[in-house]
């Protein structure tokens, strides 16, 4: 019940549904401008649906600049266990390493794979595509929303997100899983942390001894959102715009990056792009716990502006909306794919 009221009285934690509903109004007036559902497909024309549903990361990836972001590489579906090994030595990819959906879910099915054992876990459960990364050595993670409008050079950073991670800090008596349930938004992971750690978080974590049990920035995950939309500077937006202007045809969307300290990313150092994300990207820094659920409306509605505003001049130049019949399939393999993922 403890819990049940905690999602209750903060929004951030409301169904995806629920959350969006006063959205779905706007999205259909715009829908009805452009005379298409699927007007987003032409927000990011080098994306496929322009990055809203059933995009492969490993396709967005690259479209980047290569040292600009982890190696990489694609895991088909079935794939024997010697070839991936193979396909890791020959890319110089080592333990750890990141394993996740070719086609993802919100951060679901992310996972840091520390032994071979892991990775033939991993590997054997999976019923789709993923991706085999290196593992950033970068502590810190920000969400910069970028857009550009297709006829200007330069675009603009419109919000940023930071993130704390699931980190819990010992006091010499508790068990991990005793630290956990100190935190709400921690113990909201319990279920999935007993799946992934099992007997280890019967452990006592040592005095002042810390441990991130999720090292990745993922809302679902038991990550803190905070507004950073402070850091904008020209200096940023600068380095930001100069990555953008790399990747062809990029007008709306969310650069997930970690990075060592705010002044080396503002100069364009030591960092790398976790993940690029196209239409479906959210605002991230609504989910802030400081703001009101009408902040996060407004700024729904004020990125969707900017999609749809994007996707029809990019229309009036040629670029195609998905027409309905194309669309709804597409949103059926979506759906499929949703399914796949919450299940594993």
């Amino acid at each position: 019940m403890k819990l049940f009221f905690h999602k209750l009285t903060n929004w951030e934690y409301w169904p995806f549904q629920v959350l969006y509903f006063p959205i779905y109004f706007l999205w259909i007036y715009y829908a009805l401008k452009a005379r298409s559902i699927f007007f987003f497909n032409a927000s990011n024309p080098k994306i496929k649906n322009g990055g809203f549903i059933m995009e492969s990361k490993k396709q967005i990836y690259d479209l980047l600049p290569q040292k600009k972001y982890p190696k990489t590489i694609l895991i088909r579906e079935n794939s024997d266990v010697k070839d991936i090994v193979s396909h890791l030595t020959e890319k110089q990819i080592h333990f750890p390493l990141v394993a996740k959906p070719d086609i993802g879910l919100r951060g679901s099915g992310v996972k840091k794979i520390k032994t071979l054992s892991e990775l033939v876990d991993y590997a054997g459960k999976a019923n789709f595509d993923f991706l085999l990364q290196d593992f950033i050595p970068f502590e810190k993670e920000v969400g910069i929303f970028y857009i550009r409008h297709p006829l200007q050079k330069k675009g603009k950073i419109t919000g940023i997100v930071s993130k704390e991670f699931l980190i819990v800090k010992g006091d010499g008596q508790s068990t991990i899983e005793d630290l956990i349930k100190k935190n709400p938004r921690f113990e909201l992971q319990l279920h999935a942390l007993k799946a992934e750690y099992g007997p280890k978080l019967q452990h006592i974590l040592p005095a002042d001894e810390t441990l991130n049990l999720v090292p990745y920035g993922n809302h679902a995950r038991g990550a803190k959102f905070l507004d950073g939309s402070d850091w904008i500077t020209p200096k940023l937006t600068k380095t930001i715009n100069d990555i953008a202007a790399e990747i062809p045809e990029f007008y709306f969307g969310r650069f997930d990056i970690m990075y060592n300290t705010f002044e080396e990313l503002e100069r364009g150092e030591n960092f790398q792009i976790v993940e690029l994300n196209g239409a479906a990207s959210e605002p991230t820094h609504i989910y802030d716990p400081k703001h009101s659920v009408w902040f996060a409306w407004k700024e729904l509605a004020r990125h969707i502006t900017y999609m749809y505003e994007i996707s029809a001049e990019n229309h009036k130049m040629g670029v195609p909306y998905l027409n309905y019949k194309e669309g709804l399939r597409e949103y059926k393999l979506h759906l499929a794919q949703n399914n796949k993922i919450m299940n594993f």
